[in-house]
This record gives C-alpha cells, structure tokens and sequence, in this order.
C-alpha cells in the first residue's frame, strides 16, 4: 500500500528529481561510507568505494575535478583548500593537487588566488549531483544529514555533503 511512497535507506535520486529512487544496490554500499570513487562493474553499474579506500592518484584526480568544476572565477587558496580538504587534509596531497591542477591548465595562481578555468566544467545538478536517503556525516562542515549529496565527477564521487555545503565546494553559495 505505501510500498510506493517509501524510500530505501541507501535510495538515489539526482538532485532536481522528485522521488526518483533506484535500487540501492546499484550504488554499491548503502551504509553510512559511501562517499568516495565511482568504479564501474561488468553490468555497467557504478559501485562506490569510500575517499579513504582511494589511492593517492586518485585523490589526485578526484580533487583535481573539484577544482575544474569550481563555478567561481577566482578563489582565495583558503577557500580553493577548503575544498580540497573534502577530498584530502594531508597537506603534501593538498599541494599535489593544485601543482596537477596548475600543469593542467585547470587554475592559474596569481598571487595568493586561484583562477579557474571557464568553459563548460560546470555541474549539472541533474545529472551529477545524486542524492541518497540514510544516515550520514556531511564531509565538508561534519553535520549529520538524513539524505546526503553525493557529485559525480569522471574520476569519482565526492560526497556526502549537505545542500548548502554541496553548492558551497562547487563554488555556488
């Protein structure tokens, strides 16, 4: 009767749908852990492993899709690390990213600011921002959430996150 109405724990749906949910064993685990990279199985489905389980490579381009997704011109580096640190606070990795991004072309360093890129890097809520019903510990400000933001980059997922903090990484609040 109500089977309908009722979202699993572990449910997604992208941020701008309406109750869309899908099977929670299509995002791989549906515990509290995980956020983390996206890896995709012979099925096609995408399993998600924790930030923790990814190696420094991958934290790397992880972050480094972060900051080519930033929707903000130019960032003071206090608020580019700010979102780095969902990603890593090991300083050494933290500057790892920003020499990657800096050799890529993805931001410019100028004195103490960071300019990004322009040019279509931005997320599409849509597509790229999934939400999930459970019990979780936003990364960014470590308040406890009931449905968690998750953002999909080629290179992995980064989440969980709450609203506010999810658009203020992205460079939106």
């Amino acid at each position: 009767m109500g089977d309908a109405d009722t979202v699993e724990e572990g449910a997604e749906r992208h941020a701008g749908d309406v109750k869309d949910t899908e099977d929670a064993s299509d995002t791989g685990d549906a515990g509290d852990d995980t956020e983390g990279a996206a890896e995709t199985d012979v099925s096609g489905a995408a399993s998600v492993r924790p930030v923790s389980e990814l190696d420094r490579g991958e934290r790397v381009e992880l972050g480094v899709d972060l900051l080519a997704h930033v929707e903000r011109e130019s960032l003071s580096l206090s608020e580019a690390v700010d979102r780095i640190e969902s990603v890593t606070t090991n300083p050494a990795l933290t500057r790892e990213i920003l020499d990657t991004a800096e050799l890529r072309g993805v931001i410019e360093r100028e004195e103490g600011r960071l300019r990004t890129r322009r040019g279509g890097t931005f997320v599409r809520f849509e597509r790229q921002v999934v939400e999930r019903e459970g019990d979780y510990e936003c990364r960014r400000c470590g308040a406890g959430l009931s449905t968690g933001h998750f953002v999909r980059f080629e290179s992995g997922e980064l989440g969980p996150f709450g609203p506010s903090c999810v658009r203020k990484i992205l460079g939106r609040g």
